[in-house]
């Protein structure tokens, strides 16, 4: 999806053409991995960083353009709405002081964003979601000015043949709308976490990422207000599967195939499952053609970055044009800080590490239905939600972070051969934050219980708070 195209009105012949070229590439990837013709190298890590403009009011501010001409920096990019935008960083060889290095990567990058913010009047801010910002605020007029975004609304309001999108969230309080574009997407931004990983080690790393995803979810959320409504701890996971609700052929709409998914299970003997799934079950929303030969894949990685699972399979290019695979991770939100963040990083990569290495697979002691229920409860409930674990017991997910999981993301950072001092300080963010059960969602209920339903006032302090550095469980109210 980060790829800009030429037009966003398409002909029956440009679908056509699109998906002759889709299946070529499908079928040239699956060659790739019957020979093994990918990337040895692996355990690289890497992250993207979705964030909001704001104005002096704190109010979400539409000025991307300029803003991204003044900066000129080809790693921050523009998102769907004109107050958003996305901060890449350089990925990093897992083993000795990475956590360091990505932790200073992504802190000059910001650096920089805020200082180039600060000459418009306006602040950046890292949040799943933007308290202030208002639903009148998610209308076309606001869309970044990119044929894409104009496509992808083109296109997904008609594979629902005019249907309106319906949004209806039932959590601490209820939230129902209807909205006639993909604009509510823009709501919803993420930290994603991406891992670099090997072809005979990418089945059991991509199973261990959605086991992984409902603490994940949970000690990460940072999303609880929507339009002023207090509704799940990580909110962002419901809107953003509402906000582009087309489902694959057959107008499967509300069945198994819906493009913002937790996925259709585990997967089985490779990556390339879910490859021939994206062909097979999810019709082309942007099918732009172009003129690159079949090895860039092209078609294939625009289609796949318009089916957004929570966890996503990709297929990206090292340096010398090898072909490599990587996993998405998408469930973090953006914020509260830039160390919880890396925090965030370092216990997925840990907690992948040390579940993809088990003798027995996770995945046969927990069913993936199992997983995924335990990822919404996570959504919803954040700390306080009661999951079942490996080998069938129900545990609340505060108490099962603390006693089990943390020591084995240790253990999987440790068998990366990582720093011992960033193990320690990065797992002793998440250790305390999960001790005092303090992640961003409850720090902002918090301020919200102590000072009143001022989204303004909340941003605001939330800002100044995320300015200085410290990580969310130590900030004051």
């Amino acid at each position: 999806m980060g790829r800009e195209i030429s037009d966003s009105r398409f002909s029956a012949e440009d679908f056509a053409a699109f998906r002759e070229r889709l299946c070529t590439e499908t079928d040239l990837l699956g060659r790739w991995f019957q020979e093994e013709g990918f990337s040895r190298t692996h355990g690289v890590g890497g992250f993207e960083l979705e964030a909001w403009l704001v104005d002096e009011r704190q109010r979400p501010a539409p000025i991307n353009d300029a803003y991204l001409r003044r900066l000129d920096n080809p790693l921050v990019v523009p998102e769907l709405a004109r107050f958003n935008v996305e901060l890449n960083g350089a990925p990093e060889s897992l083993g000795g002081d990475a956590l360091s290095r990505l932790h200073r990567s992504l802190e000059q990058i910001w650096q920089t964003c805020t200082a180039a913010a600060g000459e418009f009047d306006a602040g950046l801010v890292m949040i799943g979601i933007l308290p202030t910002l208002e639903e009148c605020q998610l209308t076309p007029e606001y869309m970044s000015a990119l044929e894409r975004y104009r496509a992808l609304n083109e296109q997904v309001l008609l594979q629902r043949r005019g249907r309106a999108l319906r949004l209806e969230i039932h959590g601490r309080e209820q939230l129902k709308s209807l909205h006639r574009d993909v604009m509510l997407e823009s709501a919803a931004t993420s930290f994603q976490i991406h891992l670099q990983v090997g072809l005979s080690h990418a089945v059991r790393c991509f199973n261990a990422a959605h086991i992984a995803s409902a603490p994940l979810v949970a000690v990460s959320a940072n999303s609880p207000y929507l339009f002023g409504r207090d509704l799940w701890d990580e909110t962002r996971i419901p809107l953003f599967e509402q906000a582009v609700e087309v489902g694959g052929y057959e107008a499967a709409a509300y069945g198994p195939t819906r493009r913002v998914t937790f996925g259709t299970g585990y997967a089985r003997e490779s990556l390339f499952e879910l490859f021939v799934e994206n062909r097979e079950h999810y019709p082309p929303l942007l099918p732009a053609c172009y003129s690159e030969p079949p090895e860039r894949l092209s078609h294939l990685r625009l289609h796949n970055g318009t089916i957004w699972r929570w966890n996503r399979p990709l297929v990206g290019f090292d340096d010398d044009g090898t072909p490599h695979l990587r996993i998405e991770h998408r469930v973090v939100p953006g914020g509260p800080s830039v160390v919880d963040e890396i925090a965030n990083a370092a216990f997925f990569f840990g907690l992948v590490s040390f579940l993809s290495r088990q003798q027995t697979p996770p995945e046969l002691a927990l069913p993936f239905g199992q997983a995924r229920d335990n990822f919404y409860a996570a959504a919803r409930d954040g700390l306080d939600a009661q999951v079942v674990w490996l080998g069938g017991r129900r545990l609340r997910l505060q108490r099962l972070l603390g006693e089990r999981l943390l020591p084995m993301a240790r253990r999987g950072l440790e068998l990366l051969d990582l720093d011992p001092g960033d193990i320690d300080a990065y797992l002793e963010v998440i250790a305390t934050r999960v001790h005092n059960a303090c992640n961003g969602a409850a720090w902002q209920r918090a301020f919200v219980a102590r000072h009143g339903r001022d989204m303004a006032a909340l941003t605001a302090a939330y800002r100044q708070r995320q300015d200085s550095g410290t990580p969310v469980h130590e900030w004051t109210l």
